[in-house]
Order: structure tokens, then C-alpha cells, then sequence
């Protein structure tokens, strides 16, 4: 499907939800959305390797007349001894197994007839798929679409009729599209685009803008030592320690195609995101073996996996992607001034984790790995702690790049961020920045970046190019100078130049001026002169 038709979709699904959720809240009906789609793409997935797997023995759906019934439950009670076989075959083709009970088709059919098994049949579906339909298990996964809540209805009956309202539309509504990962994926991606705009400041827990995220992903994804030589053709593993729904993490998993990435990894505490984010993966055609996403708490570094202490298993990552939580107050207590992503450098103040979130990710970046991380630009210029990370990370020739973005670009705040590109090896000794903070485009609520613009940024990076009043290749003798400070405007400053001007020159041409206005003036009265009429002053 083209990439118009995908967004058509999306729009179609907004206008679904915005006439659907009536009194509901944004975020609530959000879910209860995103699960159903999730559902749909499953269901759809699961019937085409289904019918792969079956070949002519899958019952013809134009034949059956089976009052709603899918090919597939045709079969399951037509061969019950070879449904045990077949499950077991299905695991490892399509790596899932759902019932036939609980595909889309069937729980679309039910909501069309108004059945009053609906939501039962829903909450018996969900709890299948979190406990029994993959090799991992996925337990919460629904834990917030609350099918019983009051939001839906007062008693059993009015929630039932609910669903069924909500889900015969979502089913009109999906009918003359495509169902495969890239349109469903880039559905629901949209979907939490626009909830995300619509629920403002809260966007930010779980979402980051598209086009930010294309500028991370292509820098991540170059060549770490040398970026000119263009994209690496592997990644062992890509990690996100605040994924939020995992849009950063898929932004990654695109530009280097689905076989160009090992693992990926990702890191969440809302757990509401962090259930957004599987399904996510999991919409995108992501198999439950090639991604983990751990719910916890990354400062407090609660994620088993990376506290291994044999440093034979200890993980480490090729490519560090985060947006996280800007200036989140923390407790920066005594025995995380031990912990070992800290010691070295010290703990980031109370008000502000930032540092904390970026000391976090480098300590587990490979040594030839890249890390590209976006934070306020008060991480650029504060003082106290947060100055002495800033000089080590600078001393110990970490810090590769600065790039300045502009203000309004996030759902979550209006002020300006940088996005910084960290290198435990680096071969430049000086920092490039980038003061890309005046180039924009105004939209509604937020500015946003054009393609060109993005693409300007990233050749940069990639080149490590100066550019008159856009970029500059700064010294490490110049960043002491300035006391390790790296305000971007004290290396490139986007202000026009004043045009120096002649006085000298400007003097003689008002000296002819003036000469020019007297013969002129003179000329002129002897005319009047002639004609008997007073003379001009």
C-alpha cells in the first residue's frame, strides 16, 4: 500500500475514535483502540500463515456459509485430533497461536450481531494472548484496557453494547485497507501521533516525534569512526532505556531493514507505555525473540539483564538511541554515587537526571558503538554537578557532537532541546556543532522539521562539515577556553553579520547629493524667474 493509503487509514481511525470516544477520556479510549487494531493485525497475520501452513485443506470462506464462523474455526471442529500438530507447527511458522474464537473475524462478527458473549469472549482472547499464545509470555500486556469499567457502560449489558459499537465501526472502518505490518504498523504510529497531540504535555512520557527520530536513527546507524563512509550493514543490538512506545526503537529497526539489527532493546516505567511499546514491536512485524522491553526503573537500573556483573555476559550495545523525561526530579541517594555508571563521573543534582539518563546509556554503549540521546539545552551550560560531568565527559573525548534544535518541536514543551552524540572511541579531537535551531517550519501547535532540513542536519553530522552560521568544528583548546561550556551560540552564532559601512564614502556620495540638489534647485528658479513666480528657498 502506498504511503497516502497508509495515511488514510490512520485519518479514518481518528475520525473512528474522535466520533466514537464521546465523554470517554483520550487517553483511555486510546487503548481500548490500540488493542483492537493490534488484535486485527494478529488475527490477519495468523489466518495467512494459517492458510500457508493448511494449504488445500483451509476451508474456502466463500463456501462455508457458517452464520460468521472463520475458515479457520471450520477447521478446528471439523479435525480436532490435529489441532495439537497444527498449534505446535504454528509456533514455529508464525511464532503465535490464537484461538479461532478470538480472531478479529470472529470478535467482529459478534459485535455486528449484537452478541451478548462479546466482551467475555474479549477478556477470555486478551488473556489467552498475554498467557498462552507466544513462546514469551506477554503477561499484562492488556492490563490496562479494563473491559469491565464504568467508562464503557454502568452494567455488563451497556458495556457489551459499547464494544460491540466501538468495534463494528473500527471493522467498517479497516475494511478497504490493507492489513499488512507497514499499514497497520504505520497506523497505529499515527494513532498515537495524533492522541499524543491531543493529550499535550503528557505526549512526551511516550512519544517522539517522527522526524527527530529520523535524525537519531541516521546518525546511530553511520559509521561510528568514520560516518562518511555511509550506514553500517549490522547491528548486534540497538537499545532505548526510555522507549516510551518504541517509535525511536522502530525508527532505527527501518533504515537498516528488518534482517540489519540483532535485538532490540528497550526500557520503560509508565506501564501503559510499556504495553504500547510491545504491541508496537509486535505490530511491526517484529518477532517476540528479536525484542525485549523490560518494565522498570532505568536510574534505579532494577533491569536484571544489565546489572550481570561476569563481564563475559555483561551487555553492551552498538547503537544507544533515548529521548528521555526532561529535568526529571530524582533521588540521587549514597548508593548510586557507588553505582558504576556513576562513580566515575558523579551523580547529576536532585532537580535534574539528565546527566543521570545519559551516564546510564554510555556506560552500556560498545566501545565502538554510537549513542545519540536528546535532552534540554540546560545540560549544554549548568553549572555545579552537572559542569563537572560535562568537563570529564569533554576531557576523557567523549562528547562527538552538539546539535541545537529548535523550540516547540515536542507535544510535552515548547523549549528548544539539542540532541547529543556521545563515542567511547572517537577520532576527531574537537566537537562538532550544529546550530540548526533558526531552520523550521511553523505548524499549528508545533513547529516541525522539513525533509530538507533533517537531511541538512544529518550530511553534516555525517561529513563533519563547518558551514557558515550553521556549523563548526570547535577545538577542545576552545571548549576549556570557555571553561567546557557548550552553549551552542558561543561557538556558532546564527546572527547576520553587520555590513561594515564606508563613512568616508558615504560622506563624498552626500556631498555630490547635496551639489546635484543645489544645480538643480538653481535650474529650476530661473525658470520661475521667467515666468514672474517666486523663487524656491
Amino acid at each position: 500500500m502506498t504511503e497516502k493509503g497508509q495515511l488514510q487509514l490512520g485519518k479514518t481511525l481518528w475520525a473512528i475514535a474522535d466520533q466514537l470516544r464521546g465523554a470517554m477520556n483520550a487517553d483511555d479510549f486510546r487503548d481500548y483502540m490500540l488493542a483492537f487494531l493490534f488484535l486485527r493485525y494478529l488475527s490477519d497475520n495468523y489466518e495467512q500463515a494459517a492458510k500457508k501452513e493448511l494449504g488445500r485443506d483451509y476451508p474456502n470462506p466463500d463456501t462455508i456459509g457458517n452464520g460468521g464462523r472463520s475458515p479457520l474455526a471450520v477447521w478446528y471442529a471439523e479435525n480436532p485430533d490435529d489441532v495439537a500438530a497444527f498449534e505446535k507447527q504454528m509456533r514455529l511458522k508464525a511464532h503465535y497461536v490464537i484461538r479461532p474464537e478470538h480472531l478479529w473475524a470472529s470478535i467482529a462478527h459478534m459485535a455486528r450481531t449484537q452478541n451478548g458473549d462479546l466482551l467475555n469472549t474479549l477478556q477470555e482472547g486478551f488473556k489467552y494472548i498475554e498467557n498462552d499464545s507466544f513462546q514469551s509470555t506477554f503477561s499484562g500486556l492488556f492490563s490496562e484496557i479494563n473491559l469491565s469499567s464504568e467508562k464503557l457502560g454502568r452494567g455488563y449489558a451497556d458495556r457489551n453494547a459499547k464494544l460491540c459499537t466501538i468495534i463494528t465501526k473500527i471493522a467498517e472502518g479497516l475494511a478497504d485497507f490493507s492489513t499488512d505490518s507497514d499499514t497497520l504498523g504505520d497506523a497505529y504510529e499515527y494513532l498515537i501521533g495524533q492522541f499524543a497531540a491531543g493529550s499535550g504535555k503528557k505526549a512526551g512520557e511516550f512519544y517522539t516525534p517522527q522526524r527527530i527520530s529520523d535524525i537519531l536513527s541516521a546518525i546511530v546507524t553511520l559509521d561510528s569512526q568514520e560516518p562518511k563512509t555511509g550506514k553500517r550493514s549490522y547491528l548486534a543490538s540497538v537499545m532505548d532505556f526510555a522507549c516510551g512506545s518504541g517509535s525511536l526503537l522502530l525508527n532505527v529497526r527501518k533504515r537498516m531493514g528488518p534482517r540489519g539489527i540483532g535485538k532490540i532493546y528497550g526500557q520503560e516505567k509508565n506501564i501503559t507505555t510499556y504495553n504500547l511499546a510491545r504491541m508496537n514491536m509486535l505490530l511491526h512485524g517484529v518477532k517476540d525473540s528479536e525484542f525485549e522491553i523490560h518494565h522498570g526503573d532505568t536510574l534505579t537500573n532494577d533491569w536484571e539483564m544489565l546489572r550481570e556483573t561476569n563481564p563475559a555476559r555483561k551487555p553492551y550495545f552498538d547503537a544507544v538511541v533515548a529521548n528521555p523525561p526532561f529535568s526529571y526530579r530524582w533521588d540521587p541517594n549514597e548508593a548510586l554515587g557507588e553505582d558504576i555508571r556513576f562513580k566515575n563521573y558523579g551523580l547529576a543534582p536532585k532537580s535534574a537526571a539528565d546527566f543521570a539518563f545519559l551516564l546510564h546509556g554510555f556506560h552500556y554503549l560498545k566501545e565502538d558503538g554510537v549513542m545519540a540521546i536528546i535532552l534540554p539545552h540546560g545540560v549544554l551550560f549548568r553549572g555545579g554537578a552537572e559542569a563537572k560531568i560535562r568537563r570529564k565527559l569533554l576531557e576523557d573525548g567523549h562528547i562527538d557532537t552538539v546539535i541545537g534544535l529548535p523550540a516547540n518541536l515536542f507535544y510535552s514543551t515548547g523549549i528548544p532541546v539539542c540532541i547529543l552524540v556521545l563515542k567511547k572511541c572517537k577520532k576527531p579531537d574537537d566537537v562538532l556543532f550544529i546550530n540548526a535551531a533558526e531552520e523550521y517550519e511553523k505548524g499549528k501547535r508545533q513547529n516541525y522539521l522539513s525533509d530538507e532540513q533533517i537531511e541538512r542536519i544529518i550530511a553534516t553530522y555525517q561529513l563533519r562539515e563547518p558551514r557558515e552560521r550553521y556549523s563548526r568544528r570547535v577545538s577542545m583548546d576552545e571548549i576549556a577556553d570557555n571553561d567546557y561550556n557548550l552553549n551552542i551560540s558561543r561557538y556558532v552564532s546564527t546572527a547576520q553579520q553587520e555590513v561594515e559601512i564606508d563613512l568616508a564614502k558615504v560622506h563624498a556620495d552626500l556631498v555630490e547629493i547635496d551639489k546635484t540638489i543645489r544645480e538643480a534647485t538653481a535650474r529650476h528658479n530661473s525658470f520661475l524667474k521667467e515666468l514672474g513666480l517666486p523663487a524656491l528657498p
